[in-house]
């Protein structure tokens, strides 16, 4: 049983459609090259430090979202509707 933390996918759908492509490939490779969930999750709320390769501006950006300031509640993973709604 793998857990995934939904943080990473709750900013991809509240971020990705205002991203530049060099933001987009910055963010593929978050999410592609760490072993798993937790350790983005991890470094996005500032438990652990961010290794060099991954300190950028889509990681700011993921550990503002991370703060919650609207206090949002996100205890699941959002629905992949998002992926498929045209671009405003």
């Amino acid at each position: 049983l793998i857990l995934v933390h939904p943080l990473p996918s709750l900013f991809a759908k509240e971020n990705l459609n205002r991203m530049s492509e060099q933001q987009l490939n910055r963010y593929d490779r978050l999410i592609n090259e760490p072993s798993n969930d937790w350790d983005i999750y991890y470094w996005a709320t500032e438990a652990k430090p961010t290794p060099a390769e991954f300190e950028n501006d889509v990681m700011a950006m993921l550990r503002e979202f991370a703060k919650n300031k609207k206090r949002e509640q996100r205890l699941r993973q959002p629905d992949l509707e998002y992926l498929f709604e045209p671009s405003h």
